[in-house]
């Protein structure tokens, strides 16, 4: 049964029992104490439901009734656009709707969004910053025509004051304070012309003095006026706004369409929660703060309440969070890409964490390859491990450069202090040298100990000692001693140093080369595991023709970088070739035969009964070339492998056979002192006890009785059409077994 809809009330009815209405952020909002519910929408009182039957209200209640509750809600009107405003420099339009609501449309692409697009973005702010500062021109030219207006009116109405004061002067018959009092009364009003006339009729005489202060009067008396009209233009315009706005509240109790209002708008989730991000996008909240920090930046917006409810706006807004943390780092790796210069950043990485020329590429590799200064430069490893391996060799010769500028410092160091003499002790020496930046250069003790000695022996020593002579001695043996030439001097003791050096970069070089292959064997013993697997993994990935030979395969494998750069020697990776082509011919001749097996299944099957032509196009046979010769030649082979295969399995049946095996031996038994017989009860015989000769009952058994057992035996049948052969097979097997080794059990008596 229908329930009549509740009548539209013109005043808002009142709330139903427990509610109790509250102002929000975006406007009034109802709260039930009771059951904890709030809302938006203003809650009706329950209306009882009047049954169909009842009889009709009279026409006339009925007429006065539609005339109190106002006309019929009408249906509401399609949203249709009304103003399109395009967007300078872009296809797009902006239109505005009947509705009050604002979308974009692409006219190329027929597209219609109601968000702002990125593109447009900027062209559309600056679309409305331009409105913005039109219409406050508008409004401020506005003003400013009705500040005009006003001054020429009060203009106009002094004017005419005093004209009348002018016409009343000239009228001589008229006492002046009676024409005042007229003009009191047309500014006034007439009850008060009434009350002044009588007044200035008394008043006969006033001087000229008062006609002046009243005409100061009536100037004031205007423009208080004027001010009073001003003040209740105002006061009209704000009670026309608030009955405006009284309307608007009234239209949205009553569950009128408003414009504007997003809780009206029939949205779906997802196009709610797309506005409500692009509310927390224009607002340009911070995904790192929480929800309570941020809700009073955007509570306030009526975009707030387009999700139903508030774990519906947290689960969108902390969407957004992750959305926009996750714009925010890609914007700075794009940033720092642009900015960065990824070759520089690699150099840097290399300069600061590689010391040392010992320093593996396999480790330093595991220990930086999620580094962004790592990956970020370099096509694949393999040229960031080329870099490597050229700033190891740079920083090597870096580090040999330096040793020999620490050598010479320390050279020089000896000959500047003079001390190192020749049967100069090193300890008593270093004890004056230590001070001295040249001193610790050189890092090893035991090396300053040795290119000391290496200075000695050089004749490091400027020149030997000498006692001292006084000058009048000097003069006299000055001719008698020769001297050696200074020149000859110093040019010898230069060559003596040179060759020290030389002597010491020689015994560097020596040790350094021996270190480095060390490292290098040891670098090989390493990576020759990997490096036979890559290569491996090369040839699968480029040889799958078993008919490959190395010679034609070759330029194929000079073009991967694996063949290139493999560590392997010529003759392991000729090993390792012809085992895959092995492998592969394997593979394939595995599938032939797989496939002779399906089409013969028997041993007597000639080569003509197979279908050759199928055979001969079937993969494997391609895969290995093979002509129909080939193809007859690999079937006999494979007939002769499944025959042998076959022969063997059945001597292996019968010697598994217990039956034969038993009464095989059995017949082997020698009759000469030993006595082979069983009572009749072990055969189940209970009449009477006999003996039974086994002997006897043995050469009863006889080759038909053991093919009965042998006869459904797959390893059997598979001979039927040998059937003389498997015969005698089975006479030569039974002749060549051996009697059972019997043991003699004495029966007591």
């Amino acid at each position: 049964m229908a329930s009549i809809p509740p009548p539209v009330f013109s005043i808002p009815p009142p709330l139903p029992p427990g509610w109790t209405e509250h102002m929000g952020p975006t406007g009034p909002y109802y709260f039930n104490a009771h059951t904890g519910e709030s809302t938006y929408v203003r809650p009706l009182p329950a209306f009882p439901i009047i049954p169909q039957a009842v009889a009709a209200v009279p026409a006339t209640a009925a007429v006065a009734g539609a005339a109190a509750a106002g006309p019929a809600p009408k249906k509401p009107k399609k949203e249709k656009p009304v103003v399109k405003t395009p967007i300078p420099g872009t296809e797009w339009l902006r239109v505005i709707t009947n509705e009050g609501n604002t979308f974009y449309t692409h006219t190329g692409r027929k597209q219609s969004v109601w968000t702002v697009p990125d593109e447009i973005k900027e062209a559309v702010e600056q679309l409305e910053r331009e409105e913005a500062l039109k219409k406050a021109k508008e409004a401020e030219e506005a003003a400013k025509r009705a500040e005009e207006e006003r001054a020429k009116e009060v203009e106009r109405i002094q004017r005419e004051v005093h004209e009348k004061v002018s016409k009343r002067k000239a009228e001589e018959v008229v006492p002046v304070d009676e024409i005042v009092v007229s003009k009191k009364a047309k500014v006034t009003g007439e009850a008060e012309d009434d009350d002044m006339g009588d007044d200035d009729e008394e008043e006969d005489d006033e001087s000229e003095e008062e006609e002046e202060e009243w005409q100061r009067e009536a100037a004031a008396q205007l423009a208080k006026e004027a001010e009073e009209e001003k003040r209740r233009q105002e006061e009209e315009k704000q009670r026309q706004e608030e009955e405006a706005r009284k309307l608007k509240e009234a239209e949205k109790q009553k569950g009128m369409p408003q414009i504007n209002m997003p809780e009206r708008v029939d949205l779906s989730i997802d196009e709610a929660k797309a506005l409500f991000k692009t509310l927390l996008r224009e607002k340009n909240i911070n995904p790192l703060h929480p929800w309570d920090t941020s809700l009073p930046l955007f509570v306030s917006d009526p975009r707030y309440v387009l999700l139903p409810s508030v774990s519906a706006r947290r689960e969108a807004f902390d969407e957004y969070c992750r959305e926009r943390a996750r714009e925010l780092r890609e914007s700075k790796v794009k940033v720092e890409k642009e900015t960065l210069d990824p070759r520089q950043e690699f150099e840097k990485l290399l300069k600061e964490e590689v010391k040392s020329t010992r320093t593996s590429w396999t480790e330093w590799r595991r220990q930086w390859k999620k580094d962004r200064r790592f990956y970020g430069w370099g096509r694949d490893d393999r040229e960031r491990e080329k870099r490597f391996r050229e700033y190891l060799k740079e920083l090597g010769e870096q580090k040999r450069v330096a040793v020999l500028k620490a050598e010479k410092d320390f050279f020089a160091l000896l000959k500047e202090s003079g001390l190192a003499k020749p049967g100069a002790i090193w300890k008593d020496i270093k004890k004056h040298l230590v001070s001295d930046p040249r001193y610790d250069a050189v890092g090893s003790s035991s090396l300053r100990e040795e290119l000391f000695n290496t200075y000695i022996k050089a004749g490091a020593s400027d020149a030997p000692a000498q006692s001292p002579v006084p000058g009048n001695a000097s003069d006299s043996l000055s001719g008698q001693a020769t001297v050696e030439d200074e020149e000859e001097k110093e040019r010898r003791r230069r060559e003596r140093k040179e060759r020290a050096v030389r002597d010491r970069e020689e015994k560097v070089r020596a040790e350094r080369s021996k270190v480095e292959a060390d490292i290098d064997r040891s670098k090989l013993g390493l990576t020759k595991e990997e490096g036979e697997l890559e290569f491996r993994t090369m040839l699968t990935d480029a040889i799958r023709d078993p008919q490959v030979s190395w010679e034609s395969v070759q330029p194929q494998l000079q073009k991967d970088p694996r063949f290139v750069n493999s560590p392997l020697p010529l003759n392991q990776q000729l090993h390792l070739f012809h085992a895959h082509v092995n492998a592969l011919r394997v593979k394939h001749l595995a599938n032939l035969h797989a496939l002779f097996a399906s089409n013969a299944p028997a041993l007597n099957t000639p080569f003509t009964a197979l279908p050759v032509a199928s055979l001969l196009s079937s993969l494997p046979a391609t895969k290995l070339g093979y002509s129909v010769e080939d193809l007859e030649r690999e079937y006999d082979k494979w007939q002769r492998e499944r025959w042998t295969e076959a022969r063997a399995a059945f001597d292996q049946m019968l010697s598994e056979n217990s039956f034969v095996e038993f009464w095989g031996r059995l017949g082997k038994m020698d009759a000469k002192g030993v006595n082979v017989s069983i009572k009749n009860e072990d055969l189940g015989d209970d009449e009477e006890e006999e003996q039974v000769d086994m002997k006897a009952l043995a050469k009863n058994v006889d080759l038909k009785e053991m093919i009965k057992v042998l006869k459904n035996d797959k390893r059997y049948l598979v001979f039927d059409h040998v059937p003389e052969q498997r015969e005698q097979w089975l006479r030569d097997y039974l002749s060549h077994l051996s009697a059972p080794t019997l043991s003699v059990h004495v029966p007591e008596k």
